[in-house]
């Protein structure tokens, strides 16, 4: 069966209706989802299968049956742990429909039908009963419902619900208690996601300034956590203005509460500075005795930074304080955490709120607008004084049609192609000889090899001795049905690479006319230089304001001599991964990587295929 689908294309500004499978919303998902890299997560497996071992130990000494409710089951690998340790029996709870029936097949495939019981419901409607989905109550809670700020996923309202429905008083729970942390900094780099500097202009009159609006100066910004990969951070990009804080811990194995609250840390600050960013982690430790722990902490706080794993679906937090505050070495101060049933957010005050009895601020929320319309990347693209220097080197010589290729519904590079229809619209009014800026954009590709990033598409197998390959036949199945011929964005700076490839431009786009009627097709090769596994393509785009000045989206640093990737930390790139990396190292003459890329100016679409040459693995 087929739907019609209301979309508005990203580059060409129009709605577009398209007829899609009834279950490409099931596709997409699927294909987008962090299993795989959960799967990947090493430390978390090991220590989740600790955690399960030492639960049904504790509940087996006890004399009784170990009975398992393991929430958000996936493929159902924690319930296969649990019955591997020892469980009597387990009831695995999955709300999504495809994943719920690849766990039925995956548990069947390894044996456990006889003691795992897939639940395709949401857990706040499985029933307990001699008619239910479960005869009686649970003694062991398992779970994996917490995203990068722990509680964005419904965590609270779950286990709250668990807890009063589900599971026995004083149950075993695994993990057995999570703990965030924070640390108070001050960072120029990171205060420019948050608010707009003054913007610095060189005139024949000397440095003119344009000061933002009062009012986005005193907003307190979009409430929403920025996650990212903390790790990719200098040290050097900010200041410790407090040593990292335990801020609130939850125990996991008794009753839980949804309610708001909020929980204070008094500190000593460790410099005087501006308080503006609170960097924030947590770690999940799966025993009562805390010695089974997985942390997510940034290498400067963890224990073992040589032995960090590195993970995509748990990273770290950014949270901007309301107001940047001053703040004096040797004054005591409080750092509060608030959070909601979904949602964590900071406050900086004087005197702990539970002392004074004062009213607990409410949930920031943004009231400039400007919060809503731009992302974080994009307060940091517009306070980038080089960038803007490109810009004021452009203008100072030509009487223009002028327009910035950013629009909030772009997500990937070619979705900003939207000025050049943009432009097209009002060519009837462009006198003769007007000047448009930028002049023209290129698309550019490189092939590299990701330290990191590549496994969020690589097939797991066999996971702790479990066979998981009918959730890789799942994911492969999801990407061909289009996603593994389309490219996805990625903030590159995040993911650290190395160029396999030297930088080539792919196809250009002359702003100085129209868009043309019939499409705009480029093939060739990339020649690769440099021995390593091929991971993918990474596109950007180029725009050449005049013949002079150029901005990119993508590398900044292209010097041959250079094989790590500096990328625009302001923009994503697309990566297009290729479906079997080739990992043979150049020898015996050049090795390619051949390219199709078309560009429809009817949909605005960039359609594109990338080929390894030659797929054999005996250089790896």
């Amino acid at each position: 069966m087929k739907v019609f689908c209301g979309r508005a294309n990203p580059t060409t500004g129009s709605v577009e209706w398209l007829e899609e499978d009834e279950h490409y919303d099931y596709h997409q998902e699927i294909a987008r989802s962090s299993y795989a890299d959960m799967l990947h997560d090493k430390d978390r497996n090991i220590k989740y299968y600790q955690g399960i071992r030492a639960a049904v130990s504790r509940v087996k000494d006890r004399g009784q049956k170990a009975l398992v409710l393991d929430i958000g089951t996936g493929t159902g690998l924690l319930s296969m742990m649990a019955v591997t340790a020892g469980a009597d029996f387990c009831y695995a709870i999955e709300v999504f429909k495809p994943m719920a029936d690849a766990a039925v097949k995956i548990v069947e495939k390894n044996g456990f039908t006889d003691k795992i019981k897939i639940i395709n419901k949401h857990s706040t409607e499985v029933t307990i009963g001699p008619d239910g989905d479960m005869p009686c109550r649970a003694n062991i809670l398992i779970t994996e419902l917490f995203d990068t700020e722990l509680i964005g996923e419904g965590a609270l309202p779950s286990y709250e619900h668990a807890h009063r429905h589900l599971v026995q008083e004083n149950c075993e729970a695994v993990p057995h208690r999570a703990t965030v942390y924070a640390q108070l900094v001050e960072s120029r780099r990171m205060w420019s996601w948050n608010k707009l500097f003054p913007v610095r202009v060189q005139t024949s009159c000397g440095e003119q300034v344009i000061v933002p609006p009062l009012e986005l100066e005193r907003c307190p910004g979009a409430p929403s956590v920025y996650d990212i990969q903390l790790n990719q951070v200098s040290p050097t990009d900010f200041t410790a203005l407090s040593d990292v804080m335990p801020m609130f811990s939850v125990d996991f194995s008794k009753q839980v509460s949804s309610s708001a609250a909020c929980h204070s840390r008094q500190f000593e600050p460790l410099a005087s500075g501006r308080a503006q960013v609170v960097l924030s982690w947590w770690d999940i430790e799966m025993d009562p005795e805390g010695k089974i722990k997985c942390t997510m902490a940034p290498f400067w706080a963890h224990s073992d930074p040589e032995d960090l794993q590195w993970r995509d679906h748990w990273m770290q937090c950014v949270y901007f304080l309301p107001q940047e505050e001053p703040i004096v070495q040797g004054s005591s101060l409080c750092l509060v955490a608030h959070h909601d049933d979904y949602c964590v957010w900071y406050s900086l005050q004087k005197t702990s709120p539970e002392k004074n009895g004062r009213v607990y601020p409410s949930r920031p929320v943004c009231d400039c607008q400007a919060h809503l319309l731009w992302n974080r990347p994009r307060f940091g693209e517009i306070n980038d004084q080089d960038r803007t220097d490109q810009y004021v080197q452009a203008l100072r010589t030509v009487s223009l049609l002028l327009g910035e290729p950013f629009f909030t519904t772009s997500l990937l590079p070619w979705h900003n192609l939207y000025f050049w229809y943009v432009r097209t619209a009002v060519d009837q009014q462009l006198g003769p000889g007007a000047v448009v800026m930028p002049q023209a954009a290129s698309l550019h590709a490189v092939v590299v090899e990701f330290r990191d990033l590549w496994r969020i598409r690589s097939p797991c197998g066999d996971c702790e001795g479990f066979d998981v390959h009918i959730m890789d036949d799942m994911i492969k199945r999801a990407l061909d049905f289009r996603e593994s011929k389309e490219a996805e964005p990625h903030p590159l700076w995040e993911y650290p690479c190395r160029r396999l490839s030297e930088p080539q431009q792919i196809m250009t786009f002359d702003f100085r006319h129209p868009v043309p009627l019939h499409p705009v097709r480029a093939e060739g090769s990339i020649e690769l230089r440099r021995p390593g596994r091929s991971h993918g393509a990474v596109l950007w785009m180029e725009y050449h304001l005049t013949p002079d000045s150029t901005i990119s989206t993508g590398l900044l640093e292209s010097a041959e001599d250079k094989e790590d990737c500096c990328w625009n930390p302001h923009c994503k790139q697309a990566v297009y991964f290729f479906t079997s990396p080739d990992c043979r190292a150049p020898r015996g003459g050049p090795r390619t990587v051949s390219y199709t890329v078309e560009f429809h100016p009817r949909t605005g679409d960039v359609t594109m295929d990338f080929t390894l040459s030659d797929t054999r693995k005996d250089g790896c």
